[in-house]
């Protein structure tokens, strides 16, 4: 008998989350076609499947089946940072540079209410907005000045680069304490972790607002979320290595070199290039390790060719350029790290948002006239900082502006490098992670020479024309 090809979707109109996921778990092992399983499905059904199997077998891969679309409204940046910590999830967020923050969009966190470094808590915050809205007033004439009309440049062109400079400069003043919109798409089993680490960190708004997302997840998914809790595990595992890691932190912070390549596997290239020859071939992978120590350059670099040489500006690139790994010891203002977090397809490891490490000034705001104001907002908040941090550590991170810098151990492999340099050495992302990129490219190039001809950048500028354009501190 003919099998006709069938390829149709399940329809979130008239089937639960969980009954879909059900639906596809339960093809594993019944003839029946997706159809007709749903068909037979109950909400007791799915209810006693997902106990059984999921919870209590830990057959976590069903809960995948299951997605969610989660709108989150007026949380800080830095409960935003935390939620859009996973890997496995989508996120679009309010932008910093495309939208303009009002004088009371902040957060004031339980922990500092009643508590008298909530006062100054509080004026600083206040502080910082009403510098970030005179900004936006003065600095259009100073960015017009350093960045005048290009050969060509449309009026409107013109005019919208202007204005897209001018916020790019003025969010360097937005704390992470400002408020912000996160449109969230996640399956249920990694939202079941998303919920247990927000609501195991040790900020209070975060693990109300994780509680808040699973009340309301659990309407679509009442069983495949319902046990998400606090872990005993991650509340008491990073508070003590917290105390630890404060006993050994110096005093004064060596910020001196902010990107270093700590480390590379210096085979990369020999390793990618065998797992290209291992995919196309019969070789085993220790037999396509000496087909290419025994290549000449003009081989490998034939081979190479193959592999990048067709690419277009929005293919993804084979996965065996995944077996290159990089690690990098960034340092960065806290916009610039914003951005990077974006990047999921990479290990990311973030220090404490705090104001050890200092602040940036852009130009066009050191050479305005709120440059006094801007360094003694700046000075507000070290202070402020400080005096929350004696109390409350986790707590103080709020007051903390874009323009301090963050220190972050970034470990990546030569295809998600690829993707990151090519997208954040644009012209039209902000000069912070331009300069970033630019930076990692030069290192990465000198660590794989063969492959440097394939790493796409924006060949226009580089890091250092980048920090003298566009910083007079960092």
């Amino acid at each position: 008998m003919p099998h006709e090809r069938q390829v149709y979707l399940l329809d979130p109109q008239k089937l639960t989350q969980e009954a879909i996921a059900v639906t596809f778990a339960k093809t594993s092992r019944s003839p029946l076609t997706f159809r007709e399983i749903a068909q037979e499905l109950t909400e007791e059904k799915t209810n006693q499947f997902n106990e059984r199997w999921v919870v209590g077998y830990g057959h976590s891969s069903v809960a995948e089946h299951a997605v969610l679309h989660i709108a989150v409204e007026n949380i800080s940046r830095l409960a935003a940072e935390c939620l859009e910590s996973n890997r496995l999830a989508s996120y679009t967020e309010k932008s910093s540079r495309y939208q303009k923050w009002e004088d009371d969009d902040f957060i004031v966190p339980l922990e500092l209410k009643g508590n008298p470094s909530g006062d100054s808590y509080i004026e600083t915050c206040h502080h910082l907005f009403d510098v970030y809205r005179k900004a936006l007033i003065t600095l259009p004439p100073v960015v017009r000045r350093n960045h005048p009309q290009e050969n060509g440049e449309p009026d409107k062109e013109f005019e919208s680069r202007i204005r897209n400079l001018t916020i790019d400069n003025c969010r360097y003043l937005l704390p992470a304490a400002s408020v912000t919109n996160v449109g969230v798409s996640i399956n249920a089993r990694a939202l079941e972790y998303a919920l247990k680490k927000m609501i195991s960190n040790p900020v209070d708004e975060i693990r109300q607002v994780g509680k808040e997302i699973k009340a309301q997840a659990i309407k679509v998914v009442p069983t495949l979320v319902k046990y998400a809790e606090s872990m005993p595990y991650l509340v008491e595992t990073c508070s003590e290595l917290s105390s630890f890691g404060r006993k050994l932190s110096p005093n004064n912070t060596d910020s001196s070199d902010w990107c270093q390549l700590v480390y590379y596997n210096q085979d990369g290239e020999e390793k990618i290039l065998a797992a290209v020859l291992y995919r196309f071939s019969n070789l085993s992978f220790d037999q396509a390790i000496g087909k290419i120590k025994k290549m000449d350059l003009n081989e490998k670099i034939h081979l190479i060719e193959c592999l990048l040489n067709d690419r277009g500006a929005h293919d993804e690139t084979l996965r065996e350029l995944e077996y290159a790994n990089f690690t990098f010891d960034l340092i960065l203002d806290q916009g610039a790290y914003y951005e990077l977090k974006r990047h999921r397809m990479m290990t990311q490891t973030p220090q404490q948002l705090g104001a050890d490490l200092g602040y940036t000034i852009p130009k066009d705001i050191a050479e305005s006239v709120l440059i006094k104001e801007y360094q003694e907002v700046m000075q507000e908040v070290e202070e402020t900082w400080q005096r929350i941090f004696q109390e409350y550590p986790d707590v103080g991170a709020y007051v903390i502006p874009n323009a301090f810098n963050r220190r972050v151990l970034v470990n990546l492999n030569l295809r998600a490098a690829l993707h990151l340099l090519q997208l954040r050495t644009a012209s039209n992302a902000h000069f912070s992670i331009r300069r970033m990129a630019q930076r990692m490219a030069v290192e990465i190039e000198k660590a794989s020479p063969l492959m440097s001809p394939f790493i796409s950048i924006n060949q226009g500028e580089k890091w250092n024309e980048i920090e003298k354009k566009y910083f007079s501190k960092i």
